[in-house]
């Protein structure tokens, strides 16, 4: 079993992702989310896809694609580190990569299948990552990080979406 990230191999920042991770194997419990996301996003109706809690927030429609670009990214960090590639990797502007995705343009369902597609391919990727692989560290966005970090940082970042989806969206 993955343990979780030593707080020497990480900067502060990521204590908040990391303590929304339940106890439990990493694995599942990203299999798990991506299911319940896939849930979640598929009850909704019309309306509650476009809805937004305030002037200039995100749509839920967008909060899922901004989950896509976040996984995508985070996935291809993890993949430079266990590599031990120690090339420092540049942070991104999560509200321009929204505003240059369209996603209020494209169907849900689209956007559940490129979720389900990067989600599947993080699980396979965790899977095979080495027990030395985890431990590896590299640097992005200017924070030095360890592999398993960012396997937390993950399963943390989604588990953050979902609560302010839930509190501030379909409260």
């Amino acid at each position: 079993m993955l343990k979780r990230p030593e707080r020497d191999e990480h900067a502060s920042y990521f204590d908040y992702y990391i303590g929304l991770v339940p106890e439990g194997e990493l694995q599942t419990i990203l299999t798990q989310q991506g299911e319940s996301v896939v849930a979640l996003f598929s009850s909704l109706t019309p309306e509650q896809i476009d809805y937004r809690y305030a002037p200039g927030k995100w749509s839920v429609k967008e909060v899922l694609g901004h989950l896509v670009d976040t996984e995508r990214i985070m996935s291809y960090r993890l993949l430079r580190i266990v590599r031990g590639d120690q090339t420092p990797l540049i942070g991104f502007d999560e509200n321009a990569f929204v505003e240059g995705a369209f996603f209020q343009q494209r169907e849900l369902s689209d956007l559940l299948e490129e979720y389900k597609a990067i989600r599947a391919s993080i699980v396979a990727q965790v899977r095979g990552i080495s027990p030395e692989a985890w431990v590896r560290t590299g640097l992005a966005n200017g924070n030095k990080l360890s592999a398993r970090t960012l396997a937390y940082v993950i399963a943390g970042h989604e588990a953050h979406h979902c609560n302010i989806l839930k509190e501030r969206y379909l409260g």
